[in-house]
């Protein structure tokens, strides 16, 4: 990890911006104090995701589908009583 201060980070910042890259994170310091984390992002995937690998973990209620309760319905639409 690395701590930098604001000034730091504005006047090096292709230099960190390398070592970003390779994995490390910086802690972003004003007057020495943390504000801010600055992290790679993970790499964009090659293949995209099969689909099916949730198959069988996700049930639905019996209900689900049911029409909602007029009282409920109210609520969304702003109809307060």
């Amino acid at each position: 990890m690395i701590k930098l201060n604001i000034h730091e980070a504005k006047t090096h910042l292709s230099k960190y911006l390398a070592r970003l890259e390779k994995g490390e994170t910086i802690v972003l310091c004003k007057r020495n104090t943390p504000i801010a984390e600055i992290r790679p992002l993970p790499a964009t995937r090659k293949k995209p995701r099969r689909l099916g690998l949730g198959k069988g973990t996700v049930t639905i209620a019996a209900g689900f589908f049911d029409p909602l309760p007029d009282e409920l319905l109210d609520l969304f639409e702003d109809k307060r009583s």
